[in-house]
């Protein structure tokens, strides 16, 4: 099963920069981008690739956890940018260090399961909203109205397990699916 750590943004966060993704599509050369899906939109905290299904009752609970150490926290989606050539993305403004907290936390979790993970990097909050299909599409059109981006403060309450199934049909333009296997209130108990 493949599978990450993510903080979800509630829906009306969600509609804020969709707003802004609108406005995107209407730029000259939106059409050489792949637009990620509104349903998929979240925040990585620890990507952890294919889990073996034994692993998964252990890493729950060490995730839960996690959850039930750190505290509600205030965030919201702000500003953008471009990682290179190859993404755009929208960032987040708020309570980073307890966002960066959750988000080592999960790491550590999905480690003492037993799931072998990337080398460690500072978390970098983000969500991507477009890739490039080559490498010669601009993005410097589309990072004015990014950068302007302010969305409205909401509350992380949870840490949520995600699936991500990846395209199968080969139909252009399919998505990945994601959906929540689980997620925990966060508590600040610890």
């Amino acid at each position: 099963m493949r599978l990450f750590a993510a903080v979800l943004p509630p829906a009306p966060a969600l509609a804020e920069l969709g707003a802004v993704v609108d406005e995107l599509h209407a730029l000259p050369g939106a059409d050489a981008l792949r637009w990620t899906s509104r349903p998929g939109w979240h925040f990585t905290l620890a990507f952890m690739g294919e889990v073996d299904e034994e692993l998964i009752p252990d890493l729950q609970a060490r995730l839960a956890r996690a959850a039930h150490r750190t505290p509600p926290f205030g965030l919201r989606l702000h500003g953008g940018g471009r990682f290179g050539r190859r993404a755009l993305w929208t960032g987040a403004a708020g309570d980073l260090d307890t966002l960066r907290l959750l988000a080592e936390r999960a790491d550590a979790a999905a480690r003492r399961a037993g799931i072998p993970m990337e080398e460690h990097r500072r978390y970098q909050a983000h969500l991507t909203i477009a890739r490039a299909r080559g490498e010669g599409t601009p993005l410097t059109p589309f990072l004015a109205p990014l950068a302007t981006f302010e969305g409205t403060r909401w509350q992380v309450g949870e840490l949520s397990l995600v699936r991500s199934n990846l395209p199968t049909s080969g139909l252009p333009g399919e998505q990945p699916r994601y959906e929540t296997v689980a997620a925990w209130p966060l508590e600040g108990a610890g």
